[in-house]
């Protein structure tokens, strides 16, 4: 240990005629008790540097005191460098001046004042301010080559503010005698010699904690498990399934025809059905006592009118067993012109209002014309008992997509064309929904199998449940499982009939309920992991499988405790102790930081 003082200025008066002085430094040291084996062969001036002297002792008995005694200023003007160093270096800093050297003052407080606070901006070290000497009240020189007054005393206040200026300590020492010296000067240097001590011993164990805390064993650091597959949703196409049904007509079981009998535009009743009362009342899904509403009575009337006589020719996409479709006449010719337009609106969810609107006028040209059809359009998509508005048809507030009013027709026998027959049950459904919506059951009712010319279709391999989840989402592009492996199994039936979109929903479902599941029930369930897992590679689900592969490396310690564990086969069983969580590395590490610990019998704060 050691602590390093630094003095600048010149105690003596430069007119004193007592040269033999002793300086302030020296004095203390040779005074002070607590000072021990000074170096005196330094005591002379320091060969490299002439402009200082060194002084070495000890203090409080074995603490090494090194103090460099600066009479003159000049050293920072020839030697910054080194009086730099030196106030670096330094634990404590002594301004010394003489109370009756004011122009000594005077300099030292306007060029080597500025000086010292620059150097002390990058360290805070302890400063005392020794004012030396008797003011001496003497009338001052008279003699016209004086520049100055140099017999003119520095006042206190002056020397007050100086300390002020660099935060120093200020001491008056009216002589260099024991009490002033030993006292007074040594009290205030030997409290700061102490107090850096202090600072330096708990600097020094701040940095062996520091280092011992760098040495000491650390607990491992377990990391965050490999982050799983992330499955995307695909975006829904059902408008685009029920709209390419009217460009295809396949199943159409409705044709339209004007009075002359010289066009067709075919269609299908359940689709119209499902937007319109009116088509609902014409082809007598509803009686007009269901409606109770005799404008659109009134507007089906004039309007439409089914040919109920000698049946024509069956349409090459007609309903089995070779049902010709059910032939409408319309009435109003004009109407009539713009069939199509308004048969691809209704296909397209009924809700593009402005577009019909656009492209009617662009057909007719006529203004009039076109308010007529318009009118009428609004009254077929009219709600019994409603006023029909134009504000009621904008397409925000029209918009009655299939997912609701298809609903309506889901298993039940209006209709139907088609009966499936499973596990002893029947469940009446329309063919024009099916095509639509599903690629396997339109080449099934379209080809050359026998469903293409049946009523009656068996349906294997599902049951009467998942099937009806199945055509439910068929109708309304929505499924809800009740549980994991209702999804699993409606999972299965999409990936029959190759709805892949409803493959991906039931992916999700299972996911996020085994990830909301609790660590405490994935052990106790019942619910066998690896038998979905088994399930979904079987299927082609391969996004699912991949993640439960996941899933059960990542709840290690949960699952190879299971005894479905066994049933992994040895490529899934690398896959799972490759990415396992917590690793194995991490379970070594953790095993060897608890024998540290025990070994060195203390407690654990990590554990």
């Amino acid at each position: 240990r050691s602590v390093n003082i630094v003095a600048f200025g010149n105690e003596r008066d430069g007119f004193s005629e007592d040269n033999q002085q002793l300086s302030l430094i020296w004095s203390y040291l040779v005074r002070s008790a607590l000072i021990s084996q000074i170096d005196s062969s330094l005591s002379a001036s320091h060969v490299g540097s002439p402009v200082f002297t060194e002084y070495q002792a000890c203090v409080f008995g074995n603490v090494r005191l090194v103090v460099h005694d600066c009479p003159v200023w000049d050293i920072f003007d020839s030697d910054w460098y080194t009086s730099r160093s030196l106030i670096g270096g330094a634990d404590i800093i002594v301004i010394k001046y003489s109370v009756n050297d004011k122009t000594s003052f005077q300099e030292l407080k306007d060029s080597y004042v500025p000086m010292i606070k620059k150097a002390l901006n990058h360290c805070s070290v302890p400063v005392i301010i020794s004012a030396i000497g008797a003011r001496k009240n003497g009338v001052p020189c008279t003699c016209p080559l004086c520049t100055s007054d140099r017999r003119s005393c520095v006042t206190t206040s002056e020397g007050v503010q100086l300390a002020k200026e660099l935060g120093a300590t200020y001491l008056e020492l009216h002589a260099l005698n024991d009490f002033y010296v030993q006292k007074y000067f040594g009290g205030a240097l030997e409290y700061f010699m102490i107090q850096s001590l202090n600072q330096k011993s708990s600097a020094k164990m701040k940095k062996r904690k520091k280092t011992q805390k760098c040495q000491r064993v650390q607990p491992p650091q377990l990391e965050q498990p490999e982050k799983m597959p992330i499955l995307k949703g695909e975006a829904s196409h059902y408008d685009a399934d029920l709209h390419n049904l009217l460009c295809c007509c396949q199943c159409a079981d409705v044709a339209f025809y004007p009075e002359d009998l010289s066009t067709v535009v075919e269609a299908h009743k359940i689709i119209l059905c499902s937007v319109s009362h009116l088509f609902m009342l014409l082809f007598k899904v509803k009686t007009p006592a269901d409606i109770c509403d005799a404008s659109i009575m009134r507007t089906a009337q004039s309007l439409f009118a089914v040919d109920v006589g000698a049946a024509l020719p069956p349409a090459p996409g007609g309903v089995p067993p070779c049902i010709p479709p059910v032939r409408v006449v319309v009435k109003d010719p004009v109407f009539c012109s713009c069939l199509p337009d308004i048969l691809h609106f209704i296909y397209s969810g009924a809700f593009q209002w402005e577009r019909l609107e656009e492209d009617i006028k662009k057909k007719l040209k006529d203004p009039e014309k076109t308010e007529h059809v318009l009118e009428k359009v609004k009254c077929i998509l009219k709600t019994p008992g409603k006023l029909n508005t134009v504000k009621d048809c904008r397409s925000h507030q029209i918009k009655r997509l299939y997912n609701t009013s298809l609903r309506l027709f889901f298993n039940t026998p209006v209709l139907a064309d088609v009966i499936f027959k499973i596990q002893g049950a029947t469940v009446p459904a329309h063919r024009a929904v099916l095509v639509a919506r599903c690629e396997v059951m339109a080449a099934m009712f379209n080809g050359n199998y026998l469903e293409a010319n049946s009523v009656l279709v068996p349906v294997y391999g599902v049951s009467k449940d998942t099937f009806l989840s199945f055509l439910e989402y068929l109708y309304t592009d929505s499924c809800c499982p009740a549980s994991i492996l209702q999804a699993m199994s409606l999972l299965i039936c999409a990936e029959m009939y190759q709805v892949m979109r409803l493959q991906h929903i039931c992916e999700l479902y299972i996911i996020t309920q085994l990830q909301s599941m609790p660590s405490r029930e994935l052990a106790s369930t019942s619910l066998s992991i690896v038998s979905l897992l088994k399930k979904a590679k079987f299927h082609n689900s391969d996004c699912l499988s991949t993640w439960l592969l996941h899933f059960i490396a990542t709840n290690y310690l949960i699952f190879s405790q299971k005894p479905e564990f066994q049933d992994l086969s040895v490529e899934e069983r690398n896959f799972v102790e490759m990415h396992r969580w917590p690793s194995n590395l991490y379970l070594k590490q953790l095993a060897d930081y608890r024998n540290y610990v025990h070994s060195q019998k203390c407690h654990c704060t990590v554990m």
